[in-house]
């Protein structure tokens, strides 16, 4: 697999269209720290990492509306293995109108473009979210 990250947003992706309730990944730390930005934020119920050693998964809780509506209306992969996209923190992209955010990998960890703005730090843009 080349780009894990990007695996991982199209699971999620997926998963909602089919409406499932919980998807089961293959765990890495980058991937638990990006679920855990989307559960801190509310895009995820929950997330939870069950096994030990190589055998460790990421299990998430996907969110819906009390109507049946998934609450990530749209993913997208920005930064790829082939062509890293990097922002200064002036440079960070707004999201439309306010509503979703971009996950910013950043030397202080994984972040939301609120928190790299407050915290004035920029890095990778991984993905934009609504």
């Amino acid at each position: 697999m080349t780009d894990p990250i990007s695996d991982m947003l199209t699971q999620i992706r997926n998963g909602l269209s089919a409406k499932k309730g919980e998807l089961s990944l293959r765990h890495s730390i980058l991937k638990e720290n990006l679920a855990r930005v989307l559960e801190h934020e509310g895009w995820i119920k929950k997330v939870e990492v069950t096994g030990e050693g190589i055998e460790k998964s990421l299990r998430l809780e996907l969110s819906y509306t009390p109507t049946g509506i998934p609450s990530i209306t749209g993913i997208k992969r920005v930064s790829k293995p082939g062509q890293r996209i990097y922002a200064r923190v002036t440079e960070i992209p707004r999201m439309r109108l306010g509503v979703g955010a971009t996950i910013i990998s950043t030397s202080r960890g994984i972040m939301t473009d609120k928190q790299a703005r407050r915290e004035k730090i920029g890095g990778e843009v991984i993905c934009q979210i609504w």
